[in-house]
């Protein structure tokens, strides 16, 4: 089937998809077997072993729905016949949606998925040739995940995207997809995993220690422009159970060209950039749970680049940053306990993951010192701390712990199979 692109899409860009579509034509599976055309598919898939399926370019019924009752009929059909095959097939669940930014996947497709896709495809490269085009790609798709989930995280999960382990800029994407609230997926070809990125991403058995929340833009990022402002750092914000956490990125150097119509590299804004980051610059009110984080007196702050601790009150001056191009600085706020006389605390998890408040399950402070925690994942435990501990046990044994610089507590936690990688971690004080 032959189909056309509107004036009005063909006068914005030059789209690959758009245009390889309109120049080989299309099939469309007669809407009376949709039903049947993703339940063939999925009942293979499933019993192949698959958990799960994605479904990519939805949008395209829009191009085929004249002689079909129009886009809202054609629609409702394809995403019954979907909705019947997941129920069926997927647990109803273990789907990811793709190239759906339509009013259709919103009222139709929401039904079985729970999340969608809020950017353009990640690229490796650019698809105009543009040899730079690896590095300053990379800040343009973060800037349109973090400002599309504004509006779009009213309605679904915001989605950021797969990214390659072994891409230049992995741990640049690894950061933002790791405090993002959403799934984390890659698309390495075979052989070309980067298992000591991934590990820091996802624990033994394949979960990740996920956000409460989904990602947003900080408050003074609004209306500006991270890919040209000289001033503006992209901060993104969410929450764990116990603690905030805000990702702060150099995106520069990128843009829409207006007579190219296309995303383009600007090398003049491709440079360092300085900023700040403060307590405040969280949305401690958006999520019930977090209300009473926010009214803290103080707070610890681990920077996951610098490996150091900072402690930080509402009233305090911001933390300073400078960022090379395509580089991000990590910050876990985390409220300060005191558990008894002189006696402060607060835990930031376990450190060699990228979102470390996301390994705490679990935090009872009981009254006679007793820090009590539920730990998942493996790798070595931080806490600030300005006394040392009288012992520290992980599942019933007592371990060896460092106090260092009088305010950092580490020690090593097991991954137990057992207990599907989860320690019982207590931190002892002396009454």
């Amino acid at each position: 089937m032959r189909i056309r692109i509107s004036p009005g899409l063909d006068g914005v860009m030059e789209d690959a998809a758009s245009v390889k579509i309109a120049e080989g034509g299309i099939g469309l599976v007669h809407p009376d077997q949709a039903t049947t055309f993703y339940d063939s598919m999925h009942t293979y898939l499933a019993s192949a072993g698959i958990s799960g399926v994605k479904v990519d370019v939805i949008i395209t019924l829009e191009y085929l729905c004249e002689d079909y009752g129009g886009r809202v009929e054609l629609a409702k059909r394809y995403y019954k016949g979907l909705t019947k095959s997941m129920k069926k097939n997927f647990n109803g669940i273990n789907i990811l949606s793709s190239m759906q930014q339509c009013n259709d996947f919103f009222f139709l497709g929401t039904k079985q998925i729970s999340m969608g896709r809020v950017a353009d495809d990640f690229w490796g490269k650019d698809p105009y040739g543009d040899p730079e085009g690896e590095l300053w790609l990379q800040g343009l798709h973060m800037v349109h995940c973090s400002y599309n989930s504004l509006w779009m995280g009213q309605i679904i999960r915001p989605d950021w995207d797969m990214f390659t382990s072994d891409h230049v800029c992995a741990s640049f994407h690894a950061v933002s997809r790791a405090i993002c609230g959403g799934p984390i997926y890659v698309s390495d070809s075979l052989g070309c995993h980067d298992f000591d990125l991934l590990k820091k991403l996802a624990h033994l058995d394949g979960t990740i220690p996920i956000c409460q929340h989904f990602a947003l833009p900080t408050r003074d990022c609004l209306f500006k422009s991270p890919l040209f402002d000289d001033n503006t750092v992209l901060k993104i914000w969410n929450f764990n159970k116990y603690g905030g956490v805000i990702g702060a990125f150099n995106c520069r150097g990128s843009g829409w060209d207006r007579k190219e119509r296309r995303f383009k590299g600007y090398k003049q804004h491709y440079k360092a950039i300085k900023g700040s980051v403060h307590v405040s610059d969280i949305e401690w009110n958006q999520k019930l749970e977090a209300l009473e984080m926010g009214y803290a007196k103080e707070y610890a702050v681990y920077l996951y680049q610098g490996n150091s601790i900072i402690l930080m009150s509402h009233d305090s001056d911001p933390i300073h940053l400078d960022l090379n191009p395509s580089t991000f600085e990590l910050y876990s706020f985390v409220p300060i306990k005191n558990i008894i006389e002189n006696v402060k605390f607060a835990p930031f998890g376990l450190t060699n993951m990228y979102n470390s408040g996301g390994t705490i399950q679990e935090l009872v402070y009981k009254e006679e010192g007793i820090v009590w925690m539920k730990i998942k994942g493996r790798g070595l435990f931080l806490a600030y701390t300005n006394k040392a501990p009288n012992k520290c046990m992980v599942n019933g044994d007592e371990v060896e712990f460092m106090w260092t610089d009088h305010i950092k507590i580490e020690f090593d936690v097991p991954w137990v199979h057992e207990t599907g990688g989860v320690s019982i971690v207590i931190v002892q004080f002396l009454i």
